[in-house]
């Protein structure tokens, strides 16, 4: 489960949102520890940014023979740059040159009805 990254410092409490996030889907999906782990990306300049990152966990998995593997972005709502190149092509191309056979990344949930009725109730209920 891959998030947005965020500089560490200050980022406490969206980090433990995105683990709390994360913890919860597992849960929702069944998944056993083990099973699943949280990642953080879109990184740049000097800073520390929250850890661990995405590509390098995703070749590190390669590496060590974890294939094929599943990648969601769950703090996305739609698909964007973030999820379409930065995890879909790039990091894909990164976890196969390490090894890997098949990186799966799920869709947001972009325009799905499920999504655009929960939508229109949160905005109903502001």
């Amino acid at each position: 489960m891959s998030f947005h990254g965020l500089p560490k410092r200050g980022a406490e409490e969206y980090e433990t949102q995105c683990r709390a996030t994360a913890l919860l889907l597992s849960r929702a999906l069944n998944l056993k520890n083990g099973e699943w782990l949280v990642t953080f990306q879109s990184r740049f300049g000097f800073a520390k940014w929250l850890e661990p990152y995405t590509q390098p966990t995703l070749e590190a998995l390669a590496h060590a023979g974890t294939t094929p593997m599943d990648v969601v972005c769950p703090g996305f709502v739609s698909d964007c740059l973030e999820t379409l190149e930065e995890i879909a092509i790039t990091a894909r191309e990164a976890f196969v040159a390490a090894g890997g056979r098949e990186l799966r990344v799920i869709p947001c949930l972009n325009e799905s009805p499920e999504w655009l009725a929960a939508l229109a109730e949160i905005a109903a209920a502001a």
